[in-house]
């Protein structure tokens, strides 16, 4: 089975999104720089050294900036074992691939699809291994 072990929301003003769940939930952030897309990395709750999250079932995010190429929606982004295994199964069950898996440093290979029912959804190989 394939876990969902990250989401996405789009953002218009990053540091304006940044501090709005800073102050309403508690959440860190970490601002990445035009080599990592502008990404905002979130933590949700207490991690260990790598950033994962030290209590099974919890989850953390990140924000992208709103742009044309993307899906302007929230989702969700699941952990495969074989992430050309995975687009070929998403594939067979009717999704759409959006382009080529991209290699996220110190993270592991991303791609996006949407669903039968038009939802963006996103696929990780993690470098990490996500079940210990």
């Amino acid at each position: 089975m394939n876990p969902v072990v990250h989401f996405e929301m789009p953002a218009e003003d990053r540091n304006r999104m940044a501090k709005f769940y800073e102050n309403a939930f508690g959440w860190k952030v970490e601002m990445m720089g035009p080599e990592m897309g502008d990404y905002v990395v979130v933590t949700t709750s207490e991690a260990d050294e790598t950033g994962r999250p030290l209590e099974r079932g919890i989850i953390n995010g990140g924000f992208f900036p709103k742009g044309e190429n993307t899906a302007q929606v929230p989702s969700v982004v699941i952990a495969v074992d074989n992430i050309n295994d995975s687009i070929k199964d998403v594939e067979n069950a009717g999704g759409k691939i959006l382009g080529e898996p991209v290699d996220i440093p110190g993270v592991g290979k991303y791609v996006s699809f949407i669903d039968t029912e038009n939802n963006r959804v996103s696929l990780m190989q993690p470098i990490m291994n996500w079940d210990k």
